[in-house]
């Protein structure tokens, strides 16, 4: 397994974004420019597993180094299943049956380690 590291605070795409006008006085929501701005980091960083097309089952392992305690972890899981599928390295997130995450603090460093490991149908991950 390939750990990728992608530097900088995670962002939680729950707390950003926006309700703007739309067509006919109907209102959109859109993401704004934190999350955007974490998405093309995230997308220029990625080198390891851009463009694997993984398109089986697959696990997915992580340590998230907040900046800070007041981040929650399982919102910061979303926005890298989400940054994954945009960089081609997953074809869907809705084939993630296994997460192991672990929260960790570095003021200084923020970033996220993962990898991902395809799964054998075949194979039981549990006896």
């Amino acid at each position: 397994m390939e750990v990728e590291v992608i530097h900088g605070q995670i962002i939680a795409k729950a707390n950003h974004y926006m309700s703007v006008p739309g067509k006919a006085g109907e209102r959109r929501i859109i993401k704004d420019e934190a999350i955007r701005a974490y998405e093309r980091s995230f997308m220029e960083q990625c080198t390891k597993y851009s463009n694997r097309h993984i398109s089986s089952r697959f696990r997915l392992f992580v340590r998230v180094w907040h900046s800070s305690v007041r981040f929650d972890l399982d919102n910061s899981l979303k926005t890298l299943l989400d940054c994954l599928q945009m960089v081609g390295a997953i074809e869907d997130d809705k084939l993630c049956f296994q997460i192991e995450a672990e929260k960790r603090i570095d003021k200084y460093h923020p970033r996220i380690e993962f990898a991902l490991l395809e799964v054998n149908e075949q194979k039981q991950l549990f006896y």
